[in-house]
């Protein structure tokens, strides 16, 4: 499907849904104002009613109309609008790039976050899952400060932090391996394919984790976090873990106590640093003496 075609059917969806319901009439008055989208030719019904279905596979959000009255047509299943599937994760995306299509008037008033160049073998590796074929890669190790000929079975793609990230399995050994998309320096796609293994979800691999580190010596385990009150705002709107993971225990005027089922790894230690003196560890102890122990070695460094 077209990009421009995609943005139509976004702008219906955010249309309807902000309305509540809404008339046809009254939609299609919308759409015409929408000089960007509609060229200002009004809206056929034939053609919103195909648009209709195509938002549902796209998107899987289902346009019903009141069976008597105004007629009006609303979203059945807003429910679904607020999920972690990837279908609300491109509505998401779209939204904002019918927002940006919109505002080239005033672009130097708008500061973007510069992404990656992990971009660059996305679509390759997204390919190469399609059609189960391993690949080669070259890929820059931080750590080790070399780059290495990989030959890899590529299980899934995560993305955190604006940056992509690779799981794959190597051939060779079975060893699952997470790379960064933006330290490969070579891509090619096999001619071997392979069977994608029956026990491997993605899902569950990252069960518990904050980011990508899937440390198994970090078990799942409880966490309690004790916040201040302005900061307790910020990960109510922005939790640290998917909803399930996270939950406040106590609420009051000075601060809040949040409970998480998290791998306590590296990169969550990190995330908890950034939060400064606003987030107290509660529990557990080992986790707690860590943090100071990482906030002593930072005193003495810049002490």
């Amino acid at each position: 499907m077209a990009l421009n075609q995609t943005n139509k059917l976004v702008w219906i969806v955010e249309t309807i849904n902000r309305a509540g319901k809404i008339t046809f009439e009254d939609l299609n008055r919308k759409w015409m104002d929408n000089v960007d989208l509609s060229g200002g030719e009004e809206m056929l019904k034939r053609t919103f009613h195909k648009w209709r279905d195509n938002i549902f596979d796209t998107f899987g959000l289902l346009i019903e109309c009141e069976k008597g009255g105004l007629y009006r047509y609303y979203i059945s299943n807003t429910s679904d609008l607020h999920n972690d599937s990837i279908e609300n994760w491109l509505l998401s995306t779209y939204s904002v790039t019918n927002s940006l299509i919109g505002s080239k008037s005033i672009k130097n008033r708008i500061i973007l976050e510069d992404i990656p160049s992990g971009m660059k073998y996305l679509d390759s590796i997204i390919d190469a899952m399609k059609k189960d074929c391993l690949i080669h890669i070259t890929y820059y190790n931080y750590w080790r400060g070399d780059s290495r000929q990989h030959y890899v079975m590529p299980l899934c793609v995560k993305l955190f932090r604006q940056r992509w990230y690779m799981v794959g399995k190597a051939w060779s050994t079975g060893f699952i391996t997470i790379f960064c998309l933006d330290r490969i320096k070579s891509f090619r796609l096999s001619s071997h394919t392979f069977e994608y293994p029956v026990d491997f979800s993605p899902e569950k691999y990252f069960n518990g984790c904050f980011g990508i580190i899937t440390d198994e010596n970090y078990p799942i385990q409880r966490v309690l976090l004790k916040v201040d009150a302005r900061q307790a705002h910020y990960l109510r709107d922005l939790p640290l873990l998917p909803s399930g993971a996270q939950k406040e225990l106590e609420h009051t005027n000075s601060y809040s106590i949040f409970e998480l089922q998290v791998r306590p790894s590296i990169d969550f230690q990190q995330e908890l640093l950034c939060q400064g003196d606003s987030l107290e560890v509660l529990e557990p102890q080992w986790l707690r003496d860590e943090i100071a122990r990482i906030g002593k070695g930072i005193w003495e460094k810049n002490k």
